[in-house]
């Protein structure tokens, strides 16, 4: 479904607009010069970048919210944007320089940590990384990581309803939103920030706005389920000869390890020597090269690391007997843990550094996951020779993050838009076939809107459509992003 533009505007009205958010916001949080703008202009892959009105940076809800309602009266669009590490260029704005680009990262105080109700209370702009070292700090902590936790800010988490590498366990970033705090685009501040596990008044809005990419509202502050820090923690590197085997030791771990099993990635050998090749300080976990790796990651609050270690060891050396695996090490203490951890967080800055490529993430059924690899990397080398389709992530809940390398010697920049986009449109058909999603955690931003209009249930399209219409009729809250806009005249 297409939205209205936003309405045209004089010069006139474009400085009224400009004024009045300067009063309101004041020099600290309002900028126009373009060297503050530009590091924010261009997304993390650098594969988008944009122009805007002005750079905003409010300091309190009540700032979000007084500056919506002048966007609203102005005809401003809006692009919220965290910590601008998204993969789909859903916070950057476009060509046209007629978007206030609205940074949240101002909006960085953690209300409160209670372990007594496992719940904390943050705001918007809050660094992952900082909500992680004020959980553990009172003995909890937010199931949730990834490998940008430097830098992703805890709203666009839920704008993108951000998964990560615990997943298995715990859920994506729906199952740890308690509660949330979102400015709408009429400038009205919709409180649902206390946490009830039973409410029948009418929809959940706030798996609404979860996901939703800030166009149906921003989201402000949330309360956020927190978890006991765990006694036991134990982390594995295995060998494997190929994919099968690895979801057969995945369903072996499982039956091991039971909720102690909280991590499964796999990574195939051309993922590792990238990254083994990019850090020169890496060092491979195993002695040989395995076609297929699995990181597994154990942990519990309840048995310390000698008790899951022995637990861990019984579940493989079970599957060695089984031929499941091929060798294995167990990590002697956390710096080696987190040394594994590194080899797989390093994959897509190693393979980026590699060459051209075209990046998804994308989700089929869990016990249909190997045979998807197997049939769609060679499919997708064959219609586009010279490509190296290499797949590698989060098994365990059926999502990968599937990359096509481009041809040696393609350059940057040329051959993702022009062959690049074949590449994608043939990956997000064979998805689409198996059942799956073209989009497991990082949002539809941009890059995947015309995929989304072209492969999603028209129904569901439709339906996503008129909530957006009712919520933002103007279609000022990141316009373009996740569903079609009409272009702007």
């Amino acid at each position: 479904m297409n939205h209205p533009a936003p309405p045209l505007r004089s010069s006139a009205s474009t400085e009224a607009f400009l004024t009045n958010a300067c009063a309101l916001l004041g020099d600290r949080g309002l900028t126009t010069d373009p060297e503050r703008m530009d590091t924010w202009l261009t997304d993390w892959r650098g594969r988008y970048t944009g122009r805007a009105l002005a750079l905003a940076s409010p300091a309190s809800t009540a700032e979000v919210a007084g500056l919506v309602t002048l966007c609203a009266a102005h005809g401003i669009p809006i692009v919220p944007q965290g910590g601008n590490s998204g993969m789909a260029g859903g916070a950057t704005p476009d060509a046209s320089g007629t978007a206030i680009l609205l940074s949240l990262r101002r909006m960085n105080h953690i209300r409160s940590v209670d372990p007594a109700s496992g719940q904390a209370i943050c705001e918007a702009g809050v660094i992952l990384q900082s909500l992680h070292e004020a959980a553990d700090l009172a003995g909890m902590r937010f199931a949730l990581t990834l490998g940008g936790k430097g830098s992703a800010t805890i709203g666009g988490l839920i704008a993108t309803n951000a998964g990560g590498t615990q997943v298995l366990r715990h859920g994506t970033m729906r199952a740890q939103v308690l509660g949330l705090e979102a400015v709408l685009a009429s400038g009205e501040v919709l409180d649902l920030m206390t946490p009830l596990k039973k409410d029948n008044r009418g929809f959940d809005l706030k798996q609404v706005l979860i996901g939703s990419e800030g166009t149906l509202g921003i989201v402000t502050a949330a309360c956020l389920r927190l978890l006991p820090a765990p006694i036991g923690r134990v982390t594995a590197w295995v060998g494997l000869d190929g994919i099968l085997a690895a979801r057969a030791l995945l369903g072996q771990m499982e039956r091991a390890m039971g909720e102690a099993l909280e991590g499964f990635e796999v990574v195939p050998a051309h993922c590792l020597e990238s990254v083994l090749a990019h850090q020169p300080a890496a060092r491979a976990p195993l002695a040989r090269q395995y076609e297929w790796n699995a990181l597994i990651e154990c942990v519990s609050p309840n048995s310390d690391d000698a008790a899951l270690r022995d637990m861990l060891e019984t579940g493989l050396a079970a599957a060695l007997e089984q031929g499941l695996i091929a060798d294995a090490v167990i990590a002697a203490n956390d710096t080696q843990a987190e040394a594994f951890w590194a080899l797989r967080d390093g994959i897509s800055a190693a393979e980026r550094a590699r060459g051209p490529a075209m990046q998804h993430d994308i989700s089929v059924p869990v016990g249909k996951m190997p045979e998807f690899i197997l049939a769609a990397a060679p499919a997708l080398e064959e219609a586009f020779p010279g490509t190296r389709a290499v797949a590698f992530g989060h098994l365990g809940d059926g999502n990968v993050h599937f990359h096509v390398l481009a041809p040696a010697g393609a350059v940057r920049g040329a051959w993702e838009e022009a062959e690049g986009k074949a590449v994608s449109a043939r990956v997000y058909d064979l998805v689409t076939q198996w059942g799956g999603s073209i989009s497991a955690e990082h949002g539809i931003g941009q890059m995947k809107v015309d995929e989304l209009a072209r492969l999603h249930d028209p129904v569901a399209l439709a339906l996503m459509g008129r909530v957006k219409a009712a919520l933002d009729p103007q279609n000022l809250l990141n316009p373009g992003k996740l569903l079609h806009s009409e272009p702007r005249r």
